[in-house]
């Protein structure tokens, strides 16, 4: 069954190929959906996929790449759109 989760990533976020990172993790998982920088410092992104390949996503969230720091992580749940491919915005 396919769910959809809007990830909003706090911290040293930006810079640190934080979404490149999520794109590749995404693409390997068969996971659709975006990820961009907002102007306010955080990492938004939008998964569309398997609950299980999504809840790894989210934990990569939680834990960022190499030189990121997260302080905090916001989960919200949305219907599916039926998204296709990733993108980074």
């Amino acid at each position: 069954m396919k769910i959809r989760r809007r990830i909003v990533v706090h911290g040293l976020v930006q810079g640190v190929l934080f979404r490149d990172t999520i794109r590749r993790h995404a693409e390997r998982r068969d996971v659709a959906g975006w990820v961009r920088n907002n102007p306010d410092g955080s990492v938004e992104a939008v998964f569309e996929g398997e609950e299980d390949e999504i809840e790894r996503l989210a934990e990569l969230c939680r834990d960022g790449p190499r030189g990121a720091r997260v302080d905090s992580v916001d989960v919200l749940r949305e219907e599916p759109e039926g998204l296709s491919g990733f993108q980074v915005r």
